[in-house]
């Protein structure tokens, strides 16, 4: 017997979800990929304490499943929490462009981590509760998150090169007046929060599961964590999520350089400062996204998987051992093999082998993972310990020994996956009770 296909995914409510992913990941979009540049060159703080301030804001992946995640399972409508958490996170975003303090600017990271982290699975969470068929209809919505990454950082270097690249200046100016505009990334992002946090209230209801209501969902999350194939995944998580943060942390610098020796007509498309030209790679994980429902359906999990791994190692071996304009793009279009095949499939991994009544909870603890303690750990290693090591005598940055390390740590894991990913999906039971 066939399965009855699953009803058409509304146009109303494809429009709800796409415009909710589309502000969630401009947010962002808008202030992550020039933070490093920002707080090294423009507020003078070192390699460790810049560690330190991007390890902070993961401190919020790390408490929300044991917050937001009970929260939104157990007691409150999670559209309501996510309205309250970005009105909140607009508020503190504004200030952090302004601070100058490392210590209120890490005191201020790690209170926005506990407002904005959690938002992240809860926007999940609430659009597989709606949408009618997961493998079919998740990636054209989730696209749009890509979507907004990609308007808010060309939107910052746009409004970098054009209000904060002197003509006729040096390259030493030019790049701390850049530095300096970088704080207007902030504040476009305290914008898009005021208006999602708006947005959210109009959004689909999404009550807490009615069953177990006296229970801990974030406990009985976790015992379902321990079965196979989300072991071996979770497990796997924190590995590339250091990796994952090699790219976040140096790309926007690395490509700085390439950016102001790119043609007029790439930088006035792209803006300057990095940032603008990362979103190549967003471009591509559109296209992957718009393919995965295809490849979902021929490839399994762990085939995906190893392919998203496989291109984490492709691109930094790229950033390494290439020097070319036209290789080192390649080599961030690759983020979309990256994202796409590993980090939004593991969410569809985690959704499909959880039972309902503790997905909030089961999609924040892999927030946790991925978001928390892999960026806590990965943020610290790779600027405070290996940034630290590859940084050259004169202070520059020995490129090819800083991304040789992420590279050879992609291999392992994936020589890890094909031995202990289960290669076949077990049942998954009815109700965690």
């Amino acid at each position: 017997m066939h399965a009855t296909p699953a009803p058409p995914l509304s146009k109303g409510l494809n429009v709800q979800l796409s415009l909710m992913m589309f502000l969630q990941y401009a947010i962002w979009g808008a202030w992550l990929p020039i933070l490093y540049p920002f707080l090294l060159g423009y507020r003078g703080f070192d390699l460790e304490q810049v560690g330190l301030i991007l390890a902070a804001g993961a401190v919020g992946a790390i408490i929300g499943p044991f917050i937001a995640g009970q929260i939104a399972d157990r007691h409150f409508a999670t559209e309501r929490f996510l309205a309250i958490s970005h009105f909140l996170g607009a508020g503190l975003v504004w200030y952090l462009a302004d601070v100058d303090a490392f210590g209120t600017f890490l005191t201020l990271s790690v209170v926005y981590g506990l407002v904005y982290a959690p938002t992240l699975a809860l926007t999940n969470s609430l659009a597989f509760h709606h949408l009618p068929d997961r493998d079919r209809d998740f990636g054209r919505v989730r696209l749009w998150g890509t979507l907004g990454w990609i308007v808010a950082g060309i939107a910052v270097g746009q409004w970098l090169f054009f209000q904060h690249t002197p003509d006729g200046a040096t390259d030493e100016l030019i790049r701390l007046a850049q530095d300096a505009g970088r704080a207007d990334a902030f504040r476009l992002s305290s914008i898009l929060g005021l208006v999602l946090g708006g947005f959210c209230l109009t959004l689909p209801h999404t009550p807490p599961a009615e069953q177990a209501e006296q229970s801990n969902a974030t406990l009985e999350a976790l015992g379902e964590v321990k079965r196979q194939p989300l072991l071996t995944l979770f497990l796997l998580a924190v590995p590339i999520s250091c990796i994952h943060q090699f790219y976040f942390v140096f790309t926007s610098d690395f490509l700085s350089a390439y950016g102001r020796d790119a043609a007029a007509a790439i930088n006035r498309v792209f803006g300057v400062g990095g940032g603008g030209l990362m979103t190549i790679g967003q471009m591509s994980e559109i296209a992957v996204l718009a393919a995965l429902p295809l490849m979902a359906k021929r490839l399994s999990r762990k085939s995906l998987l190893g392919i998203g791994i496989l291109a984490y190692a492709a691109r930094m071996a790229l950033f390494a051992y290439t020097d070319s304009l036209a290789t080192i793009l390649f080599g961030v279009a690759l983020h979309g093999l990256c994202f796409g095949c590993f980090i939004f499939v593991a969410f569809m991994v985690v959704d499909e082998e959880t039972t309902s009544d503790v997905r909030a909870s089961a999609q924040n603890l892999f927030n946790l993972v991925i978001v928390g303690i892999g960026i806590i750990v990965g943020s610290y290693v790779s600027t405070a310990v290996i940034g630290e090591w590859a940084k050259r005598a004169d202070g520059t940055m020995d490129w090819t020994k800083l991304f040789s390390v992420p590279m050879w740590a992609a291999l392992v894991c994936l020589a890890l996956l094909a031995v202990f990913y289960p290669s076949k999906r077990a049942a998954v039971p009815s109700s965690s009770s």
